[in-house]
């Protein structure tokens, strides 16, 4: 049944697609949207229908070199942090176009929305369209520009931020700078956040309002709001019962593990996506979370109990060479059946109580409210470990310092830190790490931490590539895809 139901979703979804087909056509020739229904109908594809993950997974400190056959390019660039030169269902160029189609929608949206008025009745799908395109602007800015600093934020190049819909097939963009496109992003969450109702049909595939609360979360985190991303967290608590269950998610049969991590029915999933993508694929990879390299993320030396985690990386793929937490389901539809041509679609989490309550204690971390934050993080780690007792396995600032010592110019994000905070801010991005395992949420903690990678390729066991990504170094920021430089964008540096 819950296969059953999954599919039932999904075909809804894409059948509502073809609604984006009027954003490809010249402007004077696309369908009106001038119902509300058409309006609730066009937000469906104000989501991006490409995914970031493999993107963000694959350049992070996540990913090994299995010695497996190097049959993938994207792969491959991405782990080498170069520019990539295909167009893949799961590229940089692929989400950007994706993006930027979402963004359209959602500004179409507004203007259908202003075109009949206004009325107080469409107010719920006006918020939508603005968290929606804050939302897609604020994903592409993390990868495509330099993390928030206050100092450089004025003059760093951002991304484009469009506010209207194209009046011409190609129009012509300049990049705002990174503070720019913040400001257009909290506006547009603080304006969204007004009007933003729970009232759909299929709540977690859209933006309600505790979803919005997570994003405004991990913005605020990035731009180093700490009051902000407490304010927004305050209905989480400090012992939320809806984050994942890791013993009911192991208890479950594997092949059923991937549907059920990105059930809607899981409390702590807000925001279901089903993107055009493999990858769920990604075991299959050269560049991918190798077996032999697992437990520096998952073993029981990282915990700070010396416990085994409930997060586990299954070695059931290629003999254990490469190995994947179970969490994307792909749903393939078939085009022809008879020749077993199709398009992929897959089950990702965009936002969820998980990261949203470890953006809490990473804000009273840098509040100095340790005391609220040690003790929220023992019950985060402790819904993770395996045989924890709240009565022994007690988490104690003199712990976290042993197990997190500072490290002389590691951490080193645009705020100071002092000793101590170092330490949780270290023990959260390793939860962080270990919770997100292939949904890319690691690689932003490395560039707004400006964390050092290295990237190792063999061949018989032997280093014959040595790649390191240095602090401040520029292929930190994905350069613009070929597209939109050929039609004027600027390019990063180089």
């Amino acid at each position: 049944m819950k296969n059953i139901k999954i599919t039932l979703s999904l075909l809804l979804i894409i059948s509502l697609t073809s609604c984006d087909d009027f954003l490809s056509e010249v402007p004077d020739n696309r369908t009106q949207i001038d119902t509300p229904e058409k309006i609730s109908e066009l937000l469906v594809t104000a989501y991006p229908d490409r995914t970031y993950m493999g993107i963000a997974e694959t350049m992070s400190d996540n990913v090994f070199d299995s010695e497996l056959t190097d049959s993938d390019i994207d792969n491959r660039q991405s782990y080498n942090w170069e520019m990539q030169n295909q167009i893949g269902l799961d590229t940089e160029a692929s989400f950007w176009n994706a993006s930027y189609g979402a963004i359209a929608a959602a500004n179409q949206a507004l203007v259908a929305i202003e075109e009949l008025g206004s009325p107080a009745s469409l107010n719920p799908q006006k918020g939508e369209a603005l968290i929606t395109r804050a939302y897609s602007h604020f994903m592409l800015v993390l990868l495509w520009s330099k993390t928030y600093n206050p100092a450089t934020a004025a003059t760093d190049l951002g991304i484009p931020y469009v506010t209207k819909p194209e009046s011409a097939l190609l129009e012509k963009y300049k990049r705002n700078t990174v503070k720019e496109v913040f400001d257009f992003i909290e506006q547009d969450i603080n304006e969204g956040m007004k009007y933003l109702t729970n009232n759909y049909k299929e709540p977690k595939y859209h933006f309600t309002v505790q979803a919005a609360k997570a994003f405004a979360s991990r913005f605020y985190l990035m731009k180093g709001d700490w009051d902000k991303v407490l304010e927004v967290s305050e209905s989480l608590g400090s012992k939320p019962t809806s984050l994942r269950n890791y013993a009911a998610f192991n208890a479950t049969a594997f092949a059923d593990r991937p549907v059920e991590y990105s059930r809607v029915e899981q409390a702590t999933n807000l925001l279901v996506s089903y993107p055009n993508s493999t990858w769920g694929r990604s075991y299959t990879y050269r560049f991918t979370l190798a077996g032999n390299k697992s437990d520096l993320i998952l073993g029981p030396k990282t915990n700070i109990w010396g416990k085994r985690w409930l997060i586990t990386a299954s070695g059931q793929y290629r003999g254990g060479i490469t190995v994947l937490v179970p969490k994307f389901y792909e749903y393939f539809k078939y085009t022809n059946v008879t020749a077993g041509i199709g398009e992929a679609y897959t089950g990702t989490v965009l936002l969820s109580n998980d990261e949203f309550f470890l953006n809490r204690i990473e804000a009273h971390v840098m509040k100095n409210q340790l005391a609220e934050a040690n003790a929220e993080l023992e019950y985060f780690l402790g819904t993770r470990t395996t045989g924890y007792n709240s009565a022994t396995d007690k988490l104690t600032e003199q712990l976290v310092v042993d197990m997190y010592p500072v490290i002389a110019n590691e951490f080193t994000p645009y705020y100071t830190l002092s000793p101590v905070q170092t330490s949780y801010i270290k023990a959260i991005a390793e939860a962080r790490r270990r919770e997100f395992l292939h949904e890319g949420l690691r690689w932003f903690d490395i560039k707004r931490f400006n964390l050092v990678v290295e990237h190792n390729t063999y061949q018989f066991g032997q280093v014959v590539n040595n790649n390191i990504l240095k602090k401040d170094d520029n292929r930190r920021v994905l350069q613009i895809p070929l597209r939109a430089t050929d039609n004027g964008i600027e390019k990063n540096p180089r």
